[in-house]
C-alpha cells in the first residue's frame, strides 16, 4: 500500500467533523490499509483519517498487540482518570500532559462492516479517547495542563 501524508496542526481538515462511513469499497479498505502503514512508518501507537486528509470516521490503533480498526466508532463507556504525557502524529515533536479516563469501552464496525465492542485500559483507552476526538475535529493541545514541551524537553513524573 502507500504511506501517506500526515497532515499538521493548522491545517483546516484537522478542525472539521468526519462522515460515517456508509458501505465498505475497495477505496475505503486501501484507505485503512494506507493508514496502517503510515502510522507504523510514523511510529505511531494510533491514526485517524482526517490526519491523512479524509473527512471519514475511521481509526487505527496499535499499542503493540495488533492493529484494531474502528469505523464509525462511539465511546460508550469511560471510568477512572490517567494524567500522562501524550504527543499527536499532528504536532510532531510536542508532548503534553493530559487527563483521560483509564478505561473506554467503544462500539464500532470491523473493516467487514459488523459491529464489535473495543475495550481498553491505561494506553489503550488513551488512544481510544484521543483518536476518537480528532474525528470531531478536536485535538488533544486543548487539553493540555501547563502547556506544550518539546519531547526532549519532557519527563513523565514519577508516580510511585
Amino acid at each position: 500500500m502507500a504511506i501517506r501524508n500526515i497532515r499538521e496542526i493548522g491545517d483546516e481538515v484537522l478542525t472539521k467533523k468526519c462522515r460515517e462511513v456508509k458501505e465498505m469499497n475497495d477505496r475505503t479498505r486501501e484507505l485503512i490499509e494506507d493508514m496502517l502503514d503510515t502510522m507504523y512508518e510514523a511510529n505511531g501507537v494510533g491514526l485517524a483519517a482526517p490526519q491523512v486528509g479524509v473527512l471519514k470516521r475511521i481509526v487505527v490503533i496499535d499499542i503493540g498487540e495488533g492493529p484494531v480498526v474502528l469505523i464509525n466508532p462511539q465511546i460508550v463507556e469511560t471510568s477512572g482518570s490517567q494524567t500522562g504525557g501524550e504527543g499527536c502524529l499532528s504536532v510532531p515533536g510536542k508532548i503534553g500532559k493530559v487527563t483521560r479516563p483509564n478505561y473506554a469501552k467503544v462500539v464500532a464496525l470491523d473493516e467487514n462492516m459488523e459491529e464489535y465492542t473495543v475495550e481498553g485500559t491505561e494506553l489503550m483507552a488513551r488512544a481510544i479517547c484521543h483518536e476518537c476526538d480528532h474525528l470531531d475535529g478536536k485535538l488533544y493541545v486543548d487539553m493540555v495542563e501547563g502547556g506544550l514541551m518539546n519531547i526532549e524537553d519532557y519527563e513523565e513524573e514519577d508516580t510511585e
